[in-house]
């Protein structure tokens, strides 16, 4: 929207206001005295007639039929060289009182040229407060309300036309009958059903198979944690077979020590009965020898006594390689015993230790997959809530643009209201300030006429007014 006001001066080539078209040729006025020949009007008809009219004025085109009361305003009071008035616009500047954009449209309520021309040599002070002014303005009201009355009667014969022309159109135009698609719901509900029951299928489908993946990687486990206990057990029965072997080695070597004793002691026994018989056959041998010494020692008696101290002798020996062999015999017994416990012992440790070592690697492996279950549970849950808050900061963000959207139309809407108060209040003071002057002008100038050469000078001691272009976008 804009306000355009400007400083205008039309000259009149005949000094009259006449001619022209509309109604204003009917009704024209003789304006010689108001008007000189060098100009009409004066710098009131374009300062109000700019500042109320300019390029926007209070109404949009065609408020007061665009072109019309222009075109009976410009006879007259434009007149076609322009002088008067309205110069060569009328009373409202390019388009009349409204003209080519109503009463404030695109013209305004001044137009280009103002209420009145311009006021360079004077001649419109007079006119303008001559005695016949009311008259001239009651009659433009009186045109003015006639021209509205006109306008509204058009209108609402415009309104009744297009109605006729609408309702002319709906019964030439082919009716369409609506489709009727309601026997094809049934059927869509009944794919629906089928697709939802295909969809709860197939998810049982896929929980099964999860299941059945599950109980065979479980299985697995098993098998594995079997495996390693058949090798850990065939490896300690091999290590107690080499346990056996060395046992038995041991025991082989201890029954050749015994048998070596043994030997000995068979060989010196039979060492000690050769020995006996070679002592018996030399005393045998000298018993019939014959002496004539005196009587000596019997050597019967001798031998006897030798014979009982070597069985003596081979008897303690005898008894007590026995005693050690028995001690050496209850020894080895008494460690292969103590082994053997050991052994044992040692299996059943290793039996306890592997069955919890068994039990220990499938709780660790149960405890891993619900670890990693609710991991995975953990992932998806995250990812649903980070989809779920990217989608809260796009709507934050979308509320948030919107909102400064709406602020800063605010701030606009605000703005030009501001503007549009100011505009409202500076057109408030210059229409007073326009009434104090013509108030002022009626006081100072005198009503009855005068020449035109004494208008042209009292329209050139008048205060002149110019207004300064003022556009708001």
């Amino acid at each position: 929207m804009a306000f355009h006001s400007s400083s205008s001066s039309y000259r009149a080539s005949s000094g009259s206001v006449g001619g022209g078209r509309g109604v204003g040729s009917k009704n024209s006025v003789s304006f010689s005295k108001y008007a000189s020949s060098s100009g009409a009007g004066g710098n009131y008809g374009g300062n109000f007639g700019g500042n109320f009219g300019g390029n926007a004025g209070f109404c949009q085109v065609g408020d007061f039929a665009a072109g019309n009361l222009g075109a009976g305003f410009d006879g007259g009071f434009g007149g076609a060289s322009g002088a008067g008035f309205g110069g060569g616009a009328g009373f409202g500047g390019g388009a009349g009182f409204g003209g080519g954009a109503g009463f404030g449209g695109g013209a305004g309520f001044g137009g280009g040229a103002g209420f009145g021309g311009g006021m360079n040599q004077g001649g419109f002070v007079d006119g303008l407060l001559s005695g016949n002014e009311k008259m001239t303005m009651q009659n433009l009201n009186d045109r003015l309300a006639n021209y509205l009355e006109k306008v509204r009667n058009l209108e609402e014969a415009n309104a009744e036309l297009e109605k006729k022309i609408r309702e002319w159109y709906d019964k030439q135009s082919p009716v369409t009958k609506e489709a009727d698609y309601s026997h094809y719901y049934k059927t869509i509900e009944d794919l629906r059903a089928q697709i939802l029951a295909a969809s709860t299928e197939n998810h049982k489908v896929v929980l099964a198979i999860d299941n059945t993946r599950l109980t065979t990687d479980d299985f697995r486990l098993k098998y594995e944690n079997e495996l390693a206990l058949r090798q850990s057990v065939e490896a300690d029965i091999n290590g107690l077979r080499r346990v056996l072997d060395d046992l038995t080695l041991s025991k082989a070597d201890f029954e050749s020590q015994i048998e070596s004793l043994t030997e000995e002691l068979a060989y010196l026994k039979k060492n000690h009965e050769e020995e006996m018989k070679g002592m018996q056959s030399q005393v045998s041998g000298n018993v019939n020898v014959e002496m004539n010494a005196a009587p000596g020692i019997d050597l019967s008696k001798v031998l006897a006594d030798m014979r009982a101290d070597y069985e003596k002798m081979a008897a303690k020996y005898q008894q007590e390689a026995e005693e050690r062999f028995q001690a050496q015999t209850k020894e080895l017994q008494v460690q292969v015993v103590s082994g053997t416990q050991e052994v044992q012992t040692s299996k059943s440790e290793i039996t306890n230790l592997k069955q919890t070592l068994q039990s220990l690697e499938i709780e660790l492996q149960s405890q891993l997959s619900m670890k990693a279950s609710l991991e995975a549970s953990l992932a998806e849950t995250e990812g649903r809530y980070c989809a779920q808050l990217s989608q809260l900061q796009d709507v934050i963000g979308n509320i948030e643009c919107e909102l400064q959207d709406l602020r800063s139309q605010l701030e606009l809407q605000t703005s030009e209201y501001k503007m549009l108060l100011d505009v409202k209040s500076r057109l408030e003071q210059e229409i007073a300030k326009y009434r104090e002057l013509m108030d002022g002008q009626d006081s100072k100038i005198p009503a009855a006429g005068g020449s035109s050469s004494s208008t042209a000078r009292s329209g050139s001691s008048s205060t002149t007014v110019t207004s300064s272009t003022t556009r708001v976008r």
